[in-house]
């Protein structure tokens, strides 16, 4: 295993994790719902293919009987 000749400083250490911060996510507008959503996403009530969620429909139900 790999180990480190010197001791890194505690200023080197905190230089190299400043980078390391969690950033603010880009919002934009939805041109759909006029709502903020995450930029390079469908947006809230939309599928992956941005095609609109009906919500009478449940993915594990089983289709009902029309007899």
């Amino acid at each position: 295993m790999a180990l480190p000749k010197r001791r890194t400083p505690k200023s080197k250490r905190n230089m190299r994790r400043s980078h390391h911060k969690i950033g603010v996510p880009q919002l934009v507008r939805d041109r759909s719902t006029g709502g903020w959503k995450v930029n390079h996403t469908a947006g809230g009530e939309r599928d992956r293919k941005g095609r609109p969620i009906e919500d009478d429909y449940d993915i594990g139900a089983p289709e009902p009987d029309t007899e």
